[in-house]
Formats: C-alpha cells, sequence, structure tokens
C-alpha cells in the first residue's frame, strides 16, 4: 500500500497560555499543502528475524530515525498493542524537510495509522482513529482531516473551515537551520488573543499580513536573523503575505502570480510552490 503523507503551513499560531499538562493552549489554522513523503506499507516479506516491524527510511537524513524513535514505527506500536498486529515492513521517502514547522513526522505518524487500519481491516472509526493520532502529537489529527482546519487546545481539537487558497502560489523556503519545537515554546510568553483569528481571514489575502501573525516569530527571528530576511525577501518579490509555519524554520509566502523564478534566489534552502 502507498500513500503520500502531506505537509501543512499554520496561517496564524496564538500561544494562550501554558497546561497544567506541560503544553499550550493555542489556536491556528492548518492548511494543507501538496509538498508530501511516500510511505508504504505491507505485510512483512521475510519474517526470519525476531523483530516484528522493519522499517527503512531514505531521503532526507532524519538523526536518530530508527524503530524506536520515528512517529511511523511509534504509530505501529500504538495499534500493535491493541491489535496484536502482523509483521510488517514500512519504507519511507523522505522529502518534507525535518525541524520545518511543516508538520512531516506527524503526517507520516497519521498516515501509518490510516494504512494500517485499511491493510488489515482493523474497523477503527475515524474518532477513534483520532484518539490515536492524538496519542502521537497534537498536530497528527489534523492529517486525518485532509482539509483547512481551525485548531484550538493543544492544536488537536480540530474544527473544519471553508478556506481555498487555490487561486494563489505558495513558496515554502526552508533554510538550513533546525527549530526545536519543545526549545521554541519555551522562549515564548503566553498572551491572551490579541485578534480572532476567523474572523481575520475572511478578509482578503492581502490584507492578513496586517492582521494575522505568528507568536513563535519573534523570538524564532531574534536568535536566527536569517530566518526573519527570508520573510522580509518574500515580501520584497511580491508576496501578498508571508509567515513563519509552526515554530519554523520554514517561512512562506502567498503570492498571487506563479513565483517560479524566485526559487535562484533562495539556492541554500529547500523551496516548494
Amino acid at each position: 500500500m502507498v500513500l503520500y503523507p502531506h505537509a501543512k503551513i499554520n496561517i496564524g499560531l496564538s500561544i494562550i497560555e501554558k497546561r497544567l499538562d506541560g503544553f499550550h493552549n493555542i489556536e491556528t489554522v492548518y492548511y494543507p499543502v501538496s509538498l508530501c513523503d511516500t510511505l508504504i506499507v505491507e505485510p512483512a516479506q521475510n519474517n526470519a528475524g525476531t523483530e516484528k516491524l522493519n522499517f527503512v527510511c531514505h531521503g532526507i537524513d532524519l538523526p536518530g530515525c530508527d524503530t524506536y524513535n520515528n512517529l511511523c514505527c511509534k504509530a505501529y506500536r500504538l495499534l500493535d498493542s491493541t491489535f496484536n498486529l502482523p509483521p510488517t515492513d514500512i519504507r519511507l521517502y523522505k522529502v518534507i524537510p525535518v525541524g520545518a514547522g511543516l508538520g512531516g513526522g506527524s503526517s507520516d505518524a497519521a498516515y501509518t495509522l490510516l494504512a494500517l487500519n485499511d491493510l488489515y481491516s482493523l474497523q477503527i472509526s475515524d474518532k477513534e482513529l483520532e484518539g490515536y493520532a492524538s496519542q502521537l502529537g497534537s498536530d497528527c489529527t489534523f492529517f486525518l482531516q485532509k482539509s483547512a482546519s481551525f485548531g484550538i487546545g493543544k492544536g488537536d481539537i480540530l474544527k473544519h473551515i471553508s478556506l481555498s487558497l487555490h487561486d494563489y502560489y505558495i513558496l515554502i523556503v526552508k533554510p538550513p537551520v533546525f527549530i526545536n519545537t519543545a526549545e521554541a515554546y519555551s522562549h515564548v510568553t503566553p498572551q491572551k488573543l490579541k485578534y480572532h483569528l476567523l474572523e481575520a481571514l475572511k478578509e482578503p489575502v492581502c490584507q492578513w499580513r496586517n492582521t494575522i501573525f505568528n507568536d513563535f516569530e519573534d523570538s524564532v527571528f531574534s536568535k536566527f536573523p536569517e530566518i526573519r530576511k527570508i520573510k522580509e525577501r518574500l515580501y520584497d518579490e511580491g508576496a501578498i503575505y508571508a509567515s513563519l509555519s509552526g515554530s519554523g524554520a520554514s517561512v512562506y509566502g502567498i503570492f498571487e502570480d506563479n513565483p517560479g523564478d524566485m526559487i535562484k534566489l533562495f539556492p541554500e534552502c529547500f523551496c516548494f510552490f
């Protein structure tokens, strides 16, 4: 079974308060983009060894990528603890960069749940899948939705919203910087909501620059001024809206015209549109 776990960008991200469990309550909009990994999940071809799960990763180098740490493997073990799954081969071809704020690992995990449910006819309901996904990551449940969603709580309480950017172009730039999400949260002071995100989204995209913000930007830009410069460059080159995605390090720009020629402006970065 072959699946294509997709990335996301965050449109607005407010960090409201720290929770008693150590996480933070946030408000954000997740928007799916077609940048994707390739995930192959199938019954084990060779079960001569003692391990039930054979995991192989290709593409972008993932530090510590093994059957213990990788989220695909954690997804397998989570379902295996309940359903005693057959021995399984999982191959991941990694394209979505890590430490980028694009949700690649969470997407891989969510799609692994979907694949195992289908492959082995586990008959797990959508609601139950959401419960499993929330155990793997705060944004994992979004990748089961596959449509724009408003996220609150830890980012795992979702509401589908009607939002389409199909008339625009999105350029994502990933500088050679890795940002740890937990560390990024430690440098942000939670605060009450400064604006109503869903109301701001009703305005034309060209107005978002003045009304929609990502609370991670101040601290991230202070530590990594090169990321701030990317955002400024995107605006200089005609973006009608630009923002850090998640806790970074990726910055995206929304354009009315095809920004294909801009890729040469960021030769050291990851670009997608």
